[in-house]
């Protein structure tokens, strides 16, 4: 931080300068009441000297008393100059604390703002290193990581897990018939309704190019699960509107249990992409992989 003040800084010492500036008054308030005190004892002796019947003092007593008077009243003067200089000197030294926590408020200001910047871009950046740029899914890394945590609490608390592996059927004819760009906007809305009927404790993510995959926390038995992939089938499958033409994409759907089928994330996710394609082999739209891992 730099003074706006030319020449050689000097020390920020207000806070002592005004405390001497304090002492030095009451010095002088002292001295002056014992002038008076002393003042005020020649004044009646005078006094008591003229009560009894002198009309002049001696020109020596009253010249003492007048140059003892004068070197205290000028002592006094100068203290009070000094005052006068320690308080301007307090006043000065204010004006650049005043300056300099100005300053310091400046500067936290822009480090408060530079901070939240640096924040956000930081947060930005975890987002986009997790989820797909295109649909705004979680990617595989955060769902391989959502889905080693949910093995460890389904190992502590007995759980059952389904991981279900989700191909689009026939995608690559969208794009050839009608370019990538409506092949994008049918990857959004297969997202859109993922996550519209996505249980708040499940997962879901693209796992890249038109494959997707599920992860069914505690689904409490394959009747549910099935229920739950005849679901996700139906509301896949459902017409998609897009400007003049009305879509129709099926999926695929490979499903792994925890822990029947493995015990890790590339197990669980390696045999759900078997029995996907397995199902799409047989056009019975899931399958669930069996005891062999098929």
């Amino acid at each position: 931080m730099t003074s706006d003040h030319s020449g050689p800084d000097r020390p920020v010492l207000a806070p002592q300068t005004l405390m001497r500036a304090l002492e030095q008054s009451h010095e002088v308030k002292e001295k002056v009441e014992v002038c008076a005190d002393e003042l005020g004892t020649a004044n009646q002796a005078v006094k008591a000297k003229i009560a009894g019947g002198a009309t002049t003092l001696p020109a020596r007593e009253a010249l003492e008393d007048s140059q003892t008077v004068e070197i205290k009243v000028q002592a006094f003067a100068g203290d009070l100059h000094e005052v006068t200089d320690t308080l301007a000197q307090g006043i000065d030294d204010l004006k650049d604390v005043e300056a300099a926590l100005m300053q310091s408020r400046e500067a936290l200001i822009e480090s408060e703002a530079a901070l939240a910047v640096s924040q956000q871009g930081e947060k930005k950046a975890r987002f986009e290193g997790m989820h797909d740029p295109r649909t705004g899914l979680p990617n595989r890394t955060l769902f391989d990581d959502r889905l080693a945590q949910a093995i460890s609490l389904a190992e502590r608390h007995g759980w059952t897990l389904a991981v279900m592996f989700l191909d689009l059927d026939h995608f690559k004819a969208v794009n050839d018939a009608h370019g990538h760009a409506a092949g994008d906007r049918v990857l959004e809305e297969i997202a859109r309704r993922l996550i519209e009927h996505c249980r708040d404790e499940d997962s879901v993510c693209r796992n890249g190019g038109d494959e997707f995959l599920y992860l069914l926390m505690n689904p409490q038995g394959r009747e549910n699960i099935e229920r739950v992939a005849s679901m996700v089938l139906a509301n896949l499958g459902a017409p998609i509107d897009m400007d003049d033409l009305q879509l129709i994409i099926t999926p695929s759907i490979g499903i792994a249990l925890y822990p029947e089928h493995g015990g890790t994330p590339e197990q669980l996710i390696r045999l759900a992409d078997a029995a996907m394609y397995r199902a799409k082999r047989t056009g019975s739209g899931f399958a669930i992989a069996d005891a062999a891992g098929q």
